[in-house]
């Protein structure tokens, strides 16, 4: 444990966290001040990002203008998951998953761009990772 860990109390994250904590942090920011949407990285937040997501979509947003907000949403999916289980996150070329304490791996930032075309959750995603469920992928 180093000097800083032992006068905050906390551990340090893995360093593939480094980048979907801080994508986490932003969304959260922005929705706060631009939306009037508090997150709080619980489960029972997610079903209002599945509600935004869904709105992007039935407003005809397109993708590419959303895929931060929608990388942003799958980290935060992400942080509610590892703070609720005390799920890792790992990366790999760029991409970044969730691994559960069973072993699991998720994709939460995958699931957040299937909610966009319709055919994902993350909020299911996150009560099944919690849950220790493989969930096929489509």
């Amino acid at each position: 444990m180093t000097t800083q860990e032992a006068m905050t109390g906390q551990r340090t994250r893995p360093h593939a966290a480094a980048r979907p904590v801080r994508w986490a942090a932003d969304v959260v920011a922005t929705m706060r001040e631009g939306a009037r949407l508090r997150l709080d990285y619980s489960a029972q937040s997610l079903w209002r990002v599945d509600r935004m997501i869904e709105d992007l979509r039935r407003e005809g947003t397109p993708q590419a203008a959303v895929d931060r907000v929608l990388r942003g949403f799958g980290a935060y999916a992400g942080e509610v998951i590892v703070r609720a289980s005390g799920a890792e996150w790992w990366a790999s070329g760029g991409d970044h998953w969730i691994r559960t304490p069973d072993g699991l791996l998720w994709d939460p930032i995958d699931e957040a761009r299937r909610c966009f075309t319709g055919t994902g959750s993350l909020r299911l995603l996150c009560l099944d990772a919690l849950a220790g469920r493989r969930v096929p992928h489509h």
